[in-house]
């Protein structure tokens, strides 16, 4: 099938008829047809079979459908972004986000960023590390942020930010007085809200209270920092998040505290090598930069990245 014979077949599934499918298309009817009765040929198959009047989509038809309707998205996301980049040469933006980071600093980054790219088309994705680095790699997206430094030969990894692990417990655990004052992991409140120890921002917090000769008792797992900071400003219990989440926090509810020793959490800018990236992808870093730095601030983190 040639994307002409993809195009008016895809219309006319859609509109139910040629006179609808040459609509939608802003061609002719007989070109319509033309077209299909010469996709047909090509194909040796009989895609529609006219019945009382009214055409009627044949089992093949309908199993072909599946694939060209996703086909179609494909084609036209590459029309959107064709005429993005015709507007706007090298100024189409696509980023990719750990969870995380998508709930607190890229939308902070985001509205700055906008205030002087308002016209320039941005695309933004949540995926997990792993699925980020495929994304990379395939070129899906331009560039990408995680708390988590993939190590891999072909991609770039760059800190922006600094802070470290964050304990957040339900307002009036601590005198006010020590609010953002370092935390030492021994007083810890002792039934922690867990997450799951694949995390390895989790895994740095245990080896420190490991060295300690600590131990805690959970009886609440969660599997993101969102819900344990949620869960906390709901008075269920305490919990060690990233600082960026303790952030977003209520701190009506809650009160923050950094974690002594220090669990430095990065806040890494993830690129293919030898991959430059456009003026207004390099804005958006920026704006990323300072956006996290306004987040550790928050928190009593100190920003130790340049």
């Amino acid at each position: 099938m040639r994307l002409r014979h993809i195009e008016v077949f895809h219309a006319i599934m859609q509109a139910g008829t040629i006179s609808g499918a040459a609509q939608l298309l802003s061609i002719s009817q007989p070109a319509a047809t033309k077209v299909l009765q010469h996709c047909e040929m090509r194909l040796g198959l009989t895609l529609f079979e006219r019945i009382k009047g009214k055409l009627h989509p044949t089992p093949e038809a309908r199993k072909l459908f599946v694939e060209v309707d996703k086909l179609n998205r494909d084609l036209l996301a590459v029309r959107r972004l064709a005429n993005n980049l015709k507007n706007n040469p090298d100024e189409a933006v696509r980023l990719a986000s750990t969870p995380t980071l998508s709930i607190t600093v890229v939308p902070a980054a985001l509205a700055t960023w906008r205030s002087k790219f308002p016209k320039v088309h941005c695309t933004l994705a949540t995926h997990h590390t792993s699925d980020i680095v495929n994304a990379l790699l395939l070129g899906d997206v331009d560039f990408a942020l995680s708390l988590y430094d993939p190590s891999h030969p072909n991609i770039a990894s760059e800190p922006l930010t600094q802070g470290c692990m964050t304990a957040i417990a339900p307002i009036g655990t601590w005198a006010k007085k020590l609010n953002n004052v370092p935390l030492p992991v021994a007083q810890l409140p002792k039934n922690l809200i867990a997450l799951d120890l694949d995390d390895h921002l989790v895994s740095r917090v245990m080896d420190a209270c490991d060295e300690q000769g600590l131990q805690f008792t959970t009886h609440t797992v969660v599997q993101t920092y969102l819900l344990a900071r949620t869960l906390v400003e709901h008075g269920a219990g305490s919990a060690v998040i990233d600082p960026f989440t303790a952030a977003t926090a209520d701190h009506d509810k809650v009160q923050c505290r950094p974690l002594l020793p220090v669990v430095p959490v990065d806040l890494y800018l993830l690129t293919l090598k030898s991959t430059p990236l456009s003026r207004s992808a390099l804005a958006f870093v920026q704006s990323v930069r300072d956006a996290g730095a306004d987040f550790i601030a928050k928190t009593g983190g100190e920003n130790t990245a340049s």
